[in-house]
């Protein structure tokens, strides 16, 4: 009986004399912009530690209080408790320094490039950062879709760690990952990497390597068009994103989701296409280009 009694103890953390450690407990990211808090608040929610670094304390306190912020417009909306707020900011820390970085089992490079031109060398610099301080077996991660993980790896002494996780946090129920293994990444490394996406909940989509992936291809085209038919007069933006919504069945519309994104983060995804593939579909549009130079950025 008592070893009938053993396995669901064991389940329920109950007896901790031989308690495994589980393959992900404690996850780094690296850059706490938008899509670093919602990564932030996903992975704690999901019941693992989160480590962030930020480039100055002020930018610490700013994710930290907007995941707040969020997490509080879930309680108002009843999608969770003060308690269930509680613990999943304990779970999640601020640092400036990568040496914190070490006991990580993953580590996701989530930055905000504001050059389209340095954003490969940058996000390098960044992957060799974090090899410097965290052990052999730790899975190094992008979350970038115009930045090709194999050229991230190329310079890393253990290349075969790295992988690109690409979770879409436009949209707010968005549950899918794209998952890209590159040219040097180990099988072992892509299935533990599909392993992360299905505990935070996410379903993963493999795709192979090519800027864009699929998400970011797809809506780059979209919302051109979306432009073009505003500057000739076909309809409103408003109406637009009302077809698209209403009509087609969307989360949202074209001029809506870019507006979550980031109208410049649009546009550097746009200018990233039209580089590699010189493709007129992804050149950026001049509205997009005019609003950005005037600094109308969006909601993010």
């Amino acid at each position: 009986m008592s070893e009938i009694l053993v396995e669901p103890i064991e389940q329920y953390g109950l007896s901790k004399k031989v308690r495994t450690q589980s393959l992900f407990s404690k996850i780094g990211i690296v850059g706490c912009g938008s899509v670093g808090r919602n990564l932030a608040r996903l992975v704690s929610a999901s019941g693992m530690e989160v480590i962030f670094v930020e480039v100055s304390e002020e930018k610490i306190a700013m994710a930290l209080r907007e995941i707040e912020r969020e997490l509080d417009r879930q309680i108002e909306h009843w999608g969770m408790t003060p308690g269930d707020k509680r613990i999943i900011m304990s779970r999640i820390h601020g640092t400036l320094k990568y040496e914190d970085l070490q006991g990580c089992d993953l580590v996701i490079e989530a930055i905000l490039s504001k050059s389209s031109e340095l954003t490969t060398e940058i996000r390098k610099g960044v992957f060799k950062n974090i090899e410097r301080h965290v052990d052999p077996n730790c899975i190094i991660a992008t979350n970038s879709t115009t930045t090709i993980i194999t050229e991230l790896a190329s310079e890393l002494e253990y290349k075969h760690r790295c992988v690109s996780l690409h979770v879409l946090t436009t949209a707010k129920d968005a549950r899918v990952v794209e998952v890209v293994k590159g040219l040097y990444t180990s099988e072992e490394v892509y299935q533990a990497a599909c392993k992360f996406v299905k505990l935070i909940g996410k379903t993963v989509v493999p795709v192979e390597e090519s800027p864009g992936l699929v998400s970011i291809r797809i809506f780059s085209v979209m919302f051109n068009e979306a432009c073009e038919m505003l500057m000739e007069g076909v309809a409103r933006k408003e109406d637009i994103d009302l077809v698209m919504r209403d009509g087609l069945g969307l989360a949202y519309g074209p001029f809506e989701m870019a507006d979550r994104a980031g109208l410049d983060k649009v546009e550097r995804w746009m200018e990233n296409l039209y580089k590699e593939f010189g493709d007129m579909r992804y050149k950026p549009s001049p509205l997009l280009k005019k609003m950005v130079r005037a600094n109308q950025l969006g909601t993010k």
